[in-house]
């Protein structure tokens, strides 16, 4: 005869006795997480229990609950369900930690800046706001372990992002993440000093080993989230027949992914602009799919990849970016987009959102980052309060 437990996640956890005699007895307790069969020898006619062999057992269930509620205590402070508890914990979690969690939404910022500005604060909140059941992790080239403990006391920007209870902030360290990748060995050859489009060119390459290792989507840091992007293994169309790598998603060990970091040191050119960037997805797709023309706001899919709309996250296209920047008489909808990039790249300019201008962008950000709207208000207000040496 045999004693089994059995368990379903979530569901119960059953102990019963086989039936050594017709008034075989069944005990049941509650658990989670746990699947797995034991099975063991009962005897025929076991001996009762002494009544300190019974007091033994109760102390070892009791044991054994508290163990199994402090391991889900912990698992609690990991989830991506219960991001209420993650404020007291945020500070003691590791890159790792979080990025194992799954499915993170992730920037860079690949210069030394450690205050971000209105528009890369806009699009992490935004994130952090449409996909509160996923972590949303900033990597910032500037910052190291000693600078992270004094952000919330130095920078503005940081005390605004970290308040967010699904929003990271770690620092960027190129030799970490490009280990166990092809990018390792360019890294160590590349000298930044000489490289033209360094700043754009170590992105390109962190992003790729970021999402490789740990799947989610990677966005740029110009991009405002205003709904949630149903795909998990997708690619941005730019326009037909033309890929952006400003915003793609992938789970983790995609070979579509590894193939790109291959195809990165392979046909490196840090001279040309995009080479490494969107000029790589389209021509590692094109090694996939036979690209046609968009007709409608169709989606394309290919090899198991969707290559989404340019109307999901660019129904402004680039030669057109200043108008995110001018007063509209009627704003546009987005109803067919997912994310709308604003181009900072080509804000040559510098273009800024000014609260009251009722600009297509300040509309933006009353929308979908207003804790950054309310901040910019406050510090134009700042700004007019006179100095002292103004005061004649």
């Amino acid at each position: 005869m045999v004693q089994t437990v059995w368990v379903s996640s979530p569901g119960s956890w059953a102990l019963q006795e086989s039936h050594c005699h017709r008034q075989g007895r069944k005990r049941s307790w509650r658990c989670r997480f746990v699947r797995t069969i034991i099975r063991h020898p009962c005897r025929r006619h076991a001996p009762k229990r002494s009544r300190k062999a019974r007091m033994l057992r109760k102390i070892q269930i009791c044991l054994c609950f508290c163990f199994v509620s402090g391991i889900l205590y912990e698992i609690s402070l990991l989830s991506s369900c219960v991001f209420s508890y993650l404020p007291m914990a945020q500070h003691y979690l590791t890159p790792e930690q979080v990025l194992n969690l799954g499915k993170s939404i992730i920037f860079l910022e690949t210069t030394e800046r450690l205050e971000p500005p209105p528009l890369v604060s806009c699009s992490v909140e935004s994130a952090a706001r449409i996909y509160q059941d996923r972590p949303i992790i900033l990597f910032m080239r500037g910052l190291t372990n000693e600078t992270a403990l004094d952000l919330n006391t130095s920078y503005a920007a940081f005390s605004l992002l970290s308040s967010m209870k699904n929003v990271f902030i770690f620092p960027l360290q190129m030799e970490t993440i490009f280990q166990e990748t092809p990018l390792l060995q360019w890294y160590n050859q590349v000298v930044p000093e000489q490289e033209k489009n360094w700043v754009h060119v170590s992105s390109d390459a962190s992003r790729l080993a970021l999402i490789w290792k740990y799947g989610g989507i990677y966005m740029d840091t110009d991009v405002i989230s205003i709904r949630p992007i149903p795909q998990e293994s997708f690619l941005a169309a730019q326009k037909s027949r033309f890929s952006s790598n400003g915003i793609f998603g992938f789970p983790a060990r995609h070979k579509f992914i590894w193939d790109c970091m291959e195809n990165f040191v392979l046909k490196y050119n840090g001279n040309i602009w995009g080479n490494q960037g969107p000029f790589l997805m389209t021509r590692m797709l094109k090694t996939l799919c036979n690209l046609t023309d968009f007709q409608g706001t169709e989606d394309h899919s290919c090899q198991n990849i969707s290559f989404l709309n340019p109307q999901r996250f660019y129904p402004i296209p680039y030669p057109a970016w200043s108008r995110y920047y001018q007063v509209w008489d009627k704003s546009p909808n987005f109803n067919h987009s997912y994310a709308l990039h604003l181009w900072n790249f080509m804000n040559r300019n510098r273009k800024v959102v000014v609260a009251g201008s009722n600009t297509l962008a300040e509309k933006l950000y009353k929308t979908y980052c207003p804790t950054t709207y309310q901040d910019l208000i406050q510090n134009a207000k700042h700004q007019d309060v006179p100095g002292p040496e103004d005061i004649e």
